[in-house]
């Protein structure tokens, strides 16, 4: 995924740049408003920060909506709720107060990705088979297991569909805990692991739901072990 930055502090934007790239994230910044319309080509989310030294980011991002159809976070200190509805009347898809939770962005940017129709194809269609005998509806929220539905909790249901959308590469914790959780904490990978633990319990085939040590899971689709 190629994210753009629109940040003019060069210290915000290293910080930004690096935990987006721990994410998997493909990140290009600019420090101008002027200079971001030559730069959405190619772009799948704008992070905008509003305080810009040329143009002010609402006029921005009213141009970047006139543009196309790139989805736009703003990402700004200008936290009022008057400020949140200018931002969201100029065309931003969401509106995020700094300082913030790196988890919760990721999770955001992920969401309005799928909002505006970027998911993987897997995530268009909505029933997937992950491998003989098993189902995963997600317009009925159901899980289908040799024939016979599986109760899933909301959150083995997300973790689930996550793996399923990732088409067999890998998704990383933070990604899971990010998108499923919305925020990290000190015991989150311990959560994490308890809920894989419990899907592959479910699904009755241990082996489908792989670990990638040190980096996350991966599904592992068509295995019975």
């Amino acid at each position: 995924m190629r994210v753009l930055v629109v940040e003019d502090d060069d210290r915000v934007a290293a910080a930004l740049r690096a935990a987006l790239s721990r994410h998997e994230m493909e990140v290009e910044r600019v420090s101008h408003g002027l200079a971001v319309l030559p730069h959405l080509p190619g772009t799948d989310v704008v992070l905008l920060d509003l305080g810009l030294p040329d143009v002010d980011g609402l006029e921005v991002c009213r141009r970047i909506r006139e543009a196309g159809d790139v989805p736009v976070i703003v990402v700004s200190a200008r936290g009022s709720v008057d400020e949140r509805i200018l931002g969201l009347h100029h065309g931003a898809d969401d509106y995020l107060v700094k300082p913030y939770d790196v988890g919760e962005l990721v999770a955001r940017i992920h969401a309005v990705r799928r909002r505006r129709g970027n998911g993987t194809p897997a995530a268009s269609d909505p029933v997937t088979e992950l491998g003989a005998g098993v189902v995963l509806d997600r317009a009925r929220h159901t899980l289908t297991v040799d024939g016979g539905d599986v109760a899933l909790s909301r959150k083995e249901f997300a973790v689930l569909a996550l793996l399923a959308d990732a088409g067999g590469a890998v998704c990383t914790r933070d990604r899971l805990v990010a998108e499923v959780w919305g925020r990290r904490w000190p015991g989150a990978d311990r959560t994490l692991d308890v809920h894989v633990a419990t899907l592959r319990t479910k699904l009755g085939r241990p082996g489908m739901v792989a670990t990638v040590r040190g980096v996350g899971y991966r599904l592992a689709a068509g295995s019975g072990a």
